[in-house]
């Protein structure tokens, strides 16, 4: 025996190790007691062979812990062995992560081997002092000519893609992944259906878009817990990046699913429903993950997201979109009247706002957008008429601008998939647009 161990300096040894017992499955929901867990911390249940299944404490009730599984829970039987988790969560950053496809546990999904090229650290705070975030006074250029030169985006900014289902939300995703000025692209595919994971990488991203990306993906089999951890983690990898320095662009698809994976566990949990079956804490978790993005303290880096919002039967008034569009800096609302028409991207430029157009608008360009959308309103109200033989020109010359330029405008909106109009060509088309239609001459009023 060493001359340290006799002097009494001993190593620690821990007296035991507390474990917990599983006592019931309800649902979704698994109960366990036995051991001192609190909100948030995670552990393991022993299963068959073996077999450890992590799971998150989401409630409890006196000394009853309420357990949620992270993966399938096969195998599970009652008495099974409930181990605490003492390591702290972190989260792998570098350039290491780029071109690699993860789970929402930070797993490599794709085939080439373990992360390298990583530090782990431990994940950025979910709030920021609103005093210390750096303003948005930069715009960003997404490649796409209607957004660019009517809905300007800034650097920092996190818009909202509503739209119903078979409208062109992925489509239009899938062109700013590709089109956007970014450093980093960092996409969190969640809830969706398993074939458009490989499909977004392959097709949408190609060869050049994924060195740039880190893909996040927790499709619609996997469980509600393992979304809302994708989605976390989207963010989390984002923010770091953002406080590197670098220019971020985060593209979630989609938010709605992140609130459907919440009702689930909040329904478990018995939590009554409130609006459209959705529980308050569906709506109180959403504000607290969109914060996460945006600007932050770092003097250059950028963190810009955007998120498609499912509108179920088109209907903008849908709960999840509507507790978006308030915690939003903006939305685009994606038509299905003009998908059907064979006009895309369908975005219904009337019902779309960027709510930081004022602030990195340039020259005439606010005037310009407004000119347009005037146009755009007037057609709208004649637009029925006109197969009829109902309206008559000569009645009404801003009426008549209207009628008369509309293809004009329709042909200005619309962009093939594989075409990118960048921000300087979208402001420059959008003028000649303006004296294709005689702007200075017949300006309405």
């Amino acid at each position: 025996m060493s001359l340290k161990l006799l002097q009494g300096d001993w190593p620690h040894v821990p007296i035991a190790k507390v474990y917990g017992r599983l006592i019931r499955v309800n649902g979704l929901v698994l109960e366990a007691v036995g051991c001192q867990l609190g909100m948030g911390d995670r552990c393991r249940i022993e299963g068959r062979h073996g077999r450890l299944i992590e799971a998150e404490v989401v409630g409890f009730h006196k000394d009853v812990l309420c357990l949620m599984p992270i993966e399938p829970t096969q195998g599970l039987m009652p008495g099974a062995r409930v181990i605490p988790i003492t390591e702290v969560r972190t989260v792998a950053v570098g350039d290491g992560l780029l071109g690699r496809v993860l789970d929402g546990l930070g797993q490599p999904l794709d085939l080439f081997g373990k992360l390298s090229g990583v530090t782990q650290q431990l994940p950025s705070h979910s709030s920021y002092n609103p005093l210390l975030r750096r303003p948005i006074t930069q715009a960003l250029d997404v490649g796409i000519r209607a957004i660019n030169s009517l809905l300007p985006v800034g650097r920092g900014q996190r818009l909202g893609l509503f739209a119903g289902s078979g409208v062109g939300k992925s489509m239009l995703l899938g062109m700013m992944t590709r089109f956007t000025e970014a450093d980093v692209v960092v996409v969190g595919l969640i809830g969706e259906r398993g074939r458009e994971v490989r499909e977004f990488i392959e097709q949408t991203l190609g060869e050049e878009g994924r060195k740039r990306a880190v893909v996040i993906a927790a499709p619609a089999d996997t469980t509600p817990l393992m979304r809302l951890r994708a989605m976390v983690l989207s963010h989390e990898i984002a923010c770091a990046f953002r406080d590197q320095g670098k220019h971020v662009l985060l593209l979630v698809d989609s938010l709605t699913r992140y609130a459907q994976a919440q009702r689930e566990i909040a329904l478990s949990l018995g939590e009554p429903p409130a609006t459209k079956g959705y529980p308050p804490s569906a709506f109180a978790q959403l504000p607290r993950l969109v914060e996460m993005a945006g600007n932050g303290e770092h003097p250059v880096g950028t963190l810009t997201a955007f998120y498609t919002v499912l509108t179920e039967g088109d209907d903008q008034q849908d709960p999840v979109a509507d507790a978006a569009r308030a915690i939003l800096d903006g939305h685009v609302v994606l038509s299905r009247k003009l998908a059907e028409q064979g006009h895309f991207p369908a975005i219904d430029i009337n019902a779309s706002v960027s709510r930081l157009a004022t602030q990195v608008a340039v020259g005439e360009q606010l005037a310009q957008g407004q000119v347009i959308r005037h146009l755009l309103s007037r057609y709208s109200e004649v637009r029925e008429l006109l197969p009829l033989g109902g309206y008559q020109q000569g009645q009404d010359l801003e009426m008549d601008l209207a009628v008369r330029h509309y293809a004009d405008i329709a042909a200005f909106l619309k962009q093939n998939t594989d075409e990118n109009i960048d921000l300087p060509s979208s402001l420059t088309q959008l003028t000649q647009l303006m004296d294709i239609m005689g702007y200075e001459q017949q300006t309405p009023r």
